[in-house]
């Protein structure tokens, strides 16, 4: 008896596992927190970036993806390395998307303030925004409310009575996080004059925006204001993970920033991005403690070991796991 049998094809692409390469994602973010570990409160910026980057690379090129950077340092000819547009991983697992900051936070690192963070994000490919490297205005909360509670298009005294609106609070009981910049002052006087509380932060956005999903820990309701767009993508992937909202909006301030939109195929200037328009999948979040702070604490050294410690969050899940690791100094 002869048995026929179909030929099968030698090779499927590879599907995106997020539970699979999470773990490994996880190693991403404590391999750049862990490199840049011995220029925190050292004053030297430049050099404490490179050092988490090439930590982040290394880690990144042992991951069995087809992974493209889509957030990254910069363009090409701007950044030695983890430069938008730049393939990493074996080649040989699934097409990813992946946007990262090695270290979000370079000043609070170089002057050991809180706060700073190594964090990599993973998706399936063409499901991350490909924002250029301009300013967005942002405006973001936690988990619970409605969708559209608050909206770019309010003022931000409104937005301070709506949020207060939807808690069944006094305004007074309302916490708005707003980087301390010199094109703030409007908007935090404002914010201030309805009664509500500000945290200025110096740097390090991402992590602001991140406070947002976790009121009860952190004690911040809302963050508002401009910052940048790359930086804005990695908070939606966080929030994908940790529910909440955020809307950004592309801020241009001459052709050649224009000219980076285009490039990126973004052809709608005025457009208001959700949550769900930046990363419109499934998507893996990791990051990692390099300074002490409300979401996570800091790199620790002894003569013997170094422990850090990484939120790692999958959207698909909605599961948010907290991981201590500790290795020998050899």
């Amino acid at each position: 008896m002869t048995i026929q049998r179909t030929a099968m094809p030698t090779s499927f692409p590879p599907d995106f596992s997020d539970r699979m390469l999470s773990l490994g994602l996880a190693r991403v973010s404590e391999a750049a927190a862990i490199a840049c570990a011995d220029f925190i409160g050292r004053g030297d910026e430049k050099a404490a970036d490179q050092a988490a980057v090439d930590g982040m690379r290394r880690q990144l090129n042992m991951l069995d993806i087809k992974g493209v950077v889509v957030i990254g340092e910069g363009e090409r000819d701007e950044a030695p390395m983890l430069f938008i547009g730049e393939e990493v991983g074996t080649g040989q697992g699934p097409a990813v998307d992946i946007a990262l900051d090695p270290l979000e936070g370079t000043t609070l690192t170089a002057r050991d303030m809180p706060n700073a963070l190594a964090v990599v994000a993973m998706a399936p490919r063409g499901t991350l925004l490909h924002a250029p490297d301009v300013y967005m205005e942002k405006l973001a909360v936690g988990p619970g409310y409605k969708r559209g509670v608050v909206t770019l298009a309010m003022s931000p005294s409104e937005r301070v009575s709506a949020l207060a609106s939807a808690k069944g609070v006094s305004t007074r009981d309302v916490s708005v996080c707003i980087l301390d910049r010199d094109r703030h002052k409007e908007m935090i006087a404002e914010v201030r004059a309805t009664g509500a509380k500000v945290r200025l932060i110096t740097d390090g956005d991402v992590a602001g925006v991140m406070h947002c999903a976790e009121p009860a820990k952190t004690g911040i309701d809302m963050y508002m204001g401009s910052g940048g767009a790359p930086e804005g993508v990695l908070a939606a992937a966080a929030l994908k993970c940790m529910g909440g909202q955020i809307f950004g909006k592309l801020l241009f301030r001459n052709d050649d920033e224009r000219g980076r939109a285009s490039k990126a195929g973004i052809t709608n200037l005025d457009r208001v991005y959700t949550r769900d328009d930046m990363v419109t999948g499934d998507v893996t979040f990791a990051a990692t403690g390099v300074t002490d702070g409300s979401l996570l604490p800091g790199v620790k050294r002894t003569p013997e070991s170094i422990t850090v410690e990484t939120v790692l969050m999958r959207s698909k899940t909605g599961s948010v796991r907290r991981m201590s690791y500790t290795n020998p100094v050899r």
